[in-house]
């Protein structure tokens, strides 16, 4: 059995049909379903149904499957484990909120000094890259601090000041209480922290508009759609521009810490450890 058909069971396994996976790997349709043969030979049972919508996997190949991502991940980290610490090579896929602000410059730092990895980032809220770092669908993630799953472990990166934002109207923040909230999807750390405010102060907005950028939310706040709570740090050009208008809340709703979150019991790679030295840098600078 070789690693490689694992893999290929693997993708068959998520998208369902052969051509999908056979355009992924760049091999042809016969390739992949003699390797698929190949597996169900060696283990003498039928991993997979077949029918005209694609393929399914039967109860055996359901078992295959959970067997098959622990030693994919194992064989990824036994890589990993004997890299050269100095010199670390390979993918390394992080997740982020939209409002890292500096990110750009700890992801240059690190990518102009280790040329060998691939780096990949994904954003999200807290809630879902949390899940994603738990599930190892991410090496590590900028989030929101909040409580944590035990098996993750969370490394200061910097302090943030939200603040609520609206259009350049000079409004009250009595007045302000009646505007749409405009947001990201549940999860969000910043969301959950106005949602915290707006029961304290026994407000129920009229309405609550999600949105799946930080771009379209400072937009849409600038043309006087509605209201947002923010990084001060993301928005001091528009407010500096008289595009927007930005208001303080107590520091129990404001004061909030961006974090980078990561496995605690999987092996600290010297492609993360790196990233981590690389964030720590930045945050001695910036204190």
């Amino acid at each position: 059995m070789e690693f490689k058909d694992l893999e290929i069971f693997l993708k068959v396994a998520e998208k369902g049909t052969v051509s999908e996976v056979a355009k992924e790997f760049r091999y042809v349709q016969s390739n992949i379903t003699s390797r698929i043969q190949k597996l169900e030979t060696e283990l003498n049972t039928q991993l997979f149904n077949r029918h005209r919508r694609g393929m399914s996997l039967t109860p055996e190949g359901k078992k295959l499957l959970t067997y098959s991502k622990e030693i994919l991940l194992l064989t990824d980290e036994m890589k990993k484990a004997v890299q050269n610490k100095e010199e670390p090579s390979g993918k390394l896929e992080i997740g982020t909120v939209e409002t890292v602000i500096d990110l750009p410059i700890i992801l240059s730092k690190y990518i102009k000094r280790y040329k060998n990895v691939d780096l990949s980032l994904f954003t999200g809220v807290t809630e879902s890259l949390e899940e994603d770092v738990l599930n190892h669908k991410l090496d590590g993630a900028f989030v929101t601090e909040s409580v944590f799953h035990p098996d993750l472990v969370a490394h200061e990166v910097f302090d943030e000041e939200l603040v609520l934002i609206s259009a350049r109207s000079e409004s009250t923040l009595e007045e302000l209480k009646e505007e749409p909230f405009l947001c990201f999807s549940e999860g969000c750390g910043y969301r959950a922290r106005l949602e915290s405010w707006y029961k304290d102060q026994n407000i129920t907005p009229q309405k609550v508009m999600e949105f799946g950028t930080l771009e379209t939310i400072l937009r849409s706040v600038s043309v006087g759609l509605g209201v947002s709570f923010v990084p001060k740090s993301a928005i001091t050009h528009m407010e500096q521009s008289g595009l927007i208008q930005c208001h303080s809340l107590p520091d129990q709703y404001s004061k909030i810490k961006t974090v980078f979150i990561r496995r605690a019991d999987t092996y600290l790679t010297s492609t993360i450890e790196k990233f981590i030295e690389t964030i720590e840098m930045d945050k001695s600078r910036t204190v």
